[in-house]
C-alpha cells in the first residue's frame, strides 16, 4: 500500500498542524468508508477525531466536500486539515481586560467580574481568567495553572490572588492549607436568616447528581461563618467568612440551612426573588506576602448588579443589625 502526502514538518498530535495533509487513497482502501480509510492512513489520530474533522468541513475528496461515511474507491486525492483539540488550545494568551487591584514581582490580585471563568474546562476552553493572565504576564506559562492557587465560580465576582513565581505559589498554597488566608464574601440569601452562625458540615459530590456538590457524611471538612448584615422581608444580606475552600462551599452550606443564594441556578429556589446570577461577591482577601512577610489586605466594593439588588431590598424596608459599609478596592496594609 502506498500513500503520498505533503511534507508535514514537525507535528505534535493534539496541537495545530503545519498545514493540510494530502493523501492518495490506495487500492487497499477500496470499499471502506472515508473515516475508516483515514484511520488506517493516519493512525496517529483517532477515528472519531478524523470523522469530526470531516464533518466540520476540514476534508475534501478530489476537491469536493467530504462525508465520513462516503465510500472510497481507491486513487482519490484526499486533503485534510487537522484542527487542534479545544483542551490543547486552552492555554493560549487572550486579550481580555482585567481589573488589577495589586501587582508586584510576586503577586497579582484581580477583582474578577461575574461571568468570567477562572480556569479552562469542559465547555469553557477559551476566554478565561487564565487566558487573560497569560497575555498580561507571559512568564506565567512556566507556573503550574498560570499561578492560580484558588478559584471563584464563574458567576461569583470579587478578589482572587495569583502567584507570579513558583516560590510565591508554594507559599500561598501553604497559607491556604494552614487556613491563614482570610476570605470574606458578601451574599444575599433567600428568606430571613435569624442570627449569626457557623456551619461545619462536610462537602462532597452529590451522590446522584455528580455535577453538583452537597453536604455528605464522607465529604471533606468545610467550615463557613456568617454574619447577618441586613434582614429584609424575603432576603438577608450576609457576610460570610471561609475557614476552608471547598467547591461551591458558601452556596452549598447556605442551601443546607434552607437559605440558598438569590439567583443560584444550581442550589437555589424556584419562584424566589429574581437575580441574574448567584448573589455572591468575594469582598475581602488578606494574606501574608510570600516575599516580604508583610500582612496585606484588599477589599473590593460590591459590583453594580449587587448594589442595585441591595438598594431594591432596602426600599422595601429592612432590619439592619450591621449595615453594609462601602470599602475601597485599593487598600493595603
Amino acid at each position: 500500500m502506498t500513500v503520498t502526502e505533503a511534507p508535514r514538518g514537525n507535528y505534535s498530535p493534539g496541537g495545530p498542524a503545519a498545514g493540510p495533509l494530502r493523501l492518495t487513497a490506495p487500492a487497499a482502501c477500496a470499499g471502506l468508508r472515508l473515516d475508516q480509510a483515514l484511520a488506517k492512513l493516519l493512525p496517529e489520530f483517532s477515528r472519531s477525531r478524523l470523522a469530526q474533522w470531516v464533518r466540520s468541513g476540514q476534508a475534501t475528496v478530489d476537491g469536493r466536500a467530504a462525508r465520513p461515511r462516503q465510500k472510497v474507491r481507491g486513487g482519490e486525492r484526499i486533503e485534510i486539515v487537522p484542527q487542534p483539540e479545544a483542551a490543547v488550545d486552552a492555554h493560549r494568551p487572550e486579550d481580555i481586560p482585567l481589573d488589577v487591584v495589586f501587582e508586584d514581582d510576586a503577586l497579582l490580585v484581580v477583582n474578577k467580574p461575574a461571568g468570567l471563568v477562572v480556569h479552562p474546562g469542559s465547555g469553557n476552553w477559551r476566554g478565561t481568567l487564565l487566558n487573560a493572565l497569560l497575555r498580561r504576564v507571559p512568564a506565567l506559562a512556566g507556573i503550574p495553572r498560570a499561578g492560580i492557587v484558588h478559584r471563584l465560580d464563574k458567576d461569583t465576582s470579587g478578589l482572587l490572588v495569583v502567584a507570579k513565581t513558583l516560590a510565591a505559589q508554594a507559599a500561598l498554597v501553604r497559607q491556604l492549607q494552614a487556613r491563614s488566608v482570610k476570605r470574606e464574601y458578601l451574599a444575599v440569601a433567600h428568606g430571613r436568616v435569624a442570627r449569626d452562625g457557623r456551619i461545619e458540615a462536610p462537602i462532597g459530590r452529590h451522590p446522584l447528581r455528580r455535577t453538583r456538590m452537597a453536604v455528605v457524611a464522607r465529604g471533606r471538612p468545610a467550615v463557613t461563618h456568617y454574619q447577618v448584615l441586613e434582614r429584609h422581608a424575603h432576603a438577608t444580606v450576609l457576610r460570610c467568612r471561609l475557614e476552608t475552600g471547598r467547591t461551591h462551599q458558601i452556596r452549598v452550606h447556605l442551601a443546607s440551612l434552607g437559605h440558598p443564594l438569590l439567583g443560584d441556578a444550581t442550589y437555589g429556589k424556584r419562584g424566589g426573588l429574581p437575580f441574574a446570577r448567584q448573589a455572591l461577591h468575594a469582598e475581602r482577601l488578606a494574606i501574608v506576602h510570600p516575599a516580604t512577610g508583610k500582612a496585606m489586605e484588599w477589599q473590593a466594593p460590591l459590583p453594580a448588579d449587587m448594589r442595585k439588588l441591595v438598594s431594591g431590598l432596602r426600599r422595601t424596608g429592612a432590619e439592619v443589625p450591621s449595615p453594609v459599609t462601602r470599602r475601597s478596592s485599593r487598600r493595603t496594609k
